[in-house]
């Protein structure tokens, strides 16, 4: 067992709960003591409520005591993502245009884990409205990169990411439209999880048959991000969508055989994407674990030609629903980027509708007779090293032009058009140690079994397990930490 209650996985943790090696209350205090140490560095939290997190864990040691039947995550302490709401708990989405909405209600994943046992402790930061892979906003400022606290921890997970990759918490909730879990996973050398659509469902008042944005869990290792699965997976009858997975399904063994295994690789998605090169240089070197492994390794992709205008417009047109009255109401506070993405919502028309759906349909096709050849798809979860934090965004990758916001994000938006299950994994680390992500898709409704491929490739390398030293007054300005009381 490692020698902190930080280093312990959310699997070894939550036994040490169960076993009463460690109290609730002993794991809280490992983990306030955390943010208090790293949290000026990393601005990651951003909200924090000490009082009601004490609370609830002493309730938590109450019932151990009792010998009732424990649930999955008992006692273990998390905070959430600040785009997921929690009832009782400001949820600002990184906006100054909600800097004092709290909630009535958990949102679906948030009141999974808190029936799974979690002690709700805080909310991590966001870019405003989730907006974009790299964490910043005008309420709380800019969350940085554990690994090297001047530079990016990608978004909008970024909190999260920053938080578990500095041992505060072992596992947390995020989201992820264009990459949000697994860019900043890929830059904080974690493992991030997109999964198949309605596997953990998002119930809407607005569109309940939205499928681009997903939510979902990051980790330390694949054998926690299975474990946060089998207790958030599962239908809900306000998503009417036909299929999904058993929560069970995640409960089944991580263990498998590569052998055999046909993997296709693409440096560029077959259109150009413009990528670092020593992010490609590095990544070809892993391929090599697949092939030690017995798989087969091949350059080969689906046909992306038209994922993203997919992406584009499907996206544009969720930030419209979703956001256009927040801006009607108070978009003199609201970032650029969020009024051009839903600008161009508002002016997509029925013809750009129906030319988004035909794409869909022949990129689907493309997909299933690429799996129809291949097992998995591998390609780089990111197009650029963690980069400077006081940017908003590169302006440009490989010495290609950013358009766009989005234009950097590419190589996960591409497979965010696709609606598949997409892992990030921690991949090894450049010449200045900065972390590197291998992204892996699998076919629809396979996310068991990539999650067993990961983890056969994590076995392997053990990258995961290289903790950044989070360094006091390394960061690039104070923390914006808001204090509740219970």
């Amino acid at each position: 067992m490692p020698d902190t209650i930080g280093e312990l996985s959310a699997v070894e943790l939550t036994a040490a709960i169960r076993e009463k090696k460690i109290s609730a209350r002993e794991a809280l205090a490992d983990h306030l003591e955390r943010i208090a140490e790293v949290n000026p560095v990393i601005n990651a939290v951003v909200t924090l409520d000490p009082e009601g997190a004490g609370a609830l864990a002493h309730r938590a040691d109450q019932l151990t005591a009792s010998g009732a039947e424990l649930p999955p995550l008992h006692g273990l302490p998390m905070t959430h993502k600040d785009t997921n709401n929690t009832a009782g708990m400001r949820t600002t989405q990184g906006s100054i245009a909600l800097r004092d909405f709290i909630p009535d209600a958990d949102c679906l994943i948030v009141a999974r884990l808190k029936a799974a046992g979690v002690v709700t402790t805080g909310k991590s930061n966001v870019p405003e409205f989730g907006a974009g892979s790299h964490t910043f906003n005008d309420l709380f400022g800019t969350t940085t990169n554990p690994y090297a606290p001047t530079l990016s921890a990608g978004g909008s997970s970024g909190g999260v990411a920053a938080v578990v990759a500095s041992r505060v918490q072992s596992i947390g909730d995020g989201s992820d439209m264009g990459g949000s879990l697994r860019i900043p996973a890929s830059f904080c050398n974690l493992v991030g999880f997109r999964s198949s659509t309605a596997v953990i469902p998002m119930p809407s008042d607005i569109d309940a048959y939205a499928w681009l944005g997903r939510t979902g869990p990051m980790a330390r290792s694949v054998e926690d991000i299975a474990l946060f699965m089998s207790v958030t997976a599962g239908k809900d009858p306000r998503v009417p969508h036909p299929a999904g997975l058993d929560p069970a399904d995640f409960r089944s063994s991580l263990e498998t055989d590569m052998r055999g295994v046909r993997i296709g690789w693409s440096r560029d998605f077959g259109i150009g994407v413009p990528v670092e090169a020593e992010i490609l240089e590095h990544l070809e070197r892993q391929l090599a674990v697949f092939e030690d492994l017995g798989a087969i390794v091949e350059e080969a992709t689906p046909d992306f030609s038209e994922a993203d205008l997919v992406f584009g417009n499907t996206r544009a047109m969720d930030f419209a629903a979703g956001l256009g009255p927040i801006l009607k109401r108070s978009g003199d506070v609201v970032k650029s980027e969020v009024h051009w993405n839903v600008n161009k919502g508002f002016a997509l028309t029925a013809k750009d509708l129906i030319e988004t759906a035909a794409a869909r349909t022949r990129l689907e096709r493309s997909v299933q007779a690429f799996f129809g050849r291949y097992d998995l798809f591998a390609s780089p979860c990111a197009q650029v090293l963690p980069f400077d934090a006081t940017l908003r965004y590169p302006l440009n990758v490989a010495g290609v032009a950013s358009e766009t916001y989005l234009d950097w994000m590419r190589s996960a938006c591409l497979l965010s058009a696709t609606g598949l299950p997409v892992l990030s994994v921690p991949a090894g680390f450049s010449s200045a140690g900065l972390p590197i992500g291998l992204q892996l898709a699998g076919n629809h409704y396979t996310d068991m079994q990539l999650l067993r491929w990961g983890r056969a490739f994590e076995q392997q390398t053990g990258y995961a397990a290289v903790a950044p030293v989070v360094i006091a007054g390394a960061g690039i300005g104070d923390q914006a930490l808001t204090t509740m009381s219970a």
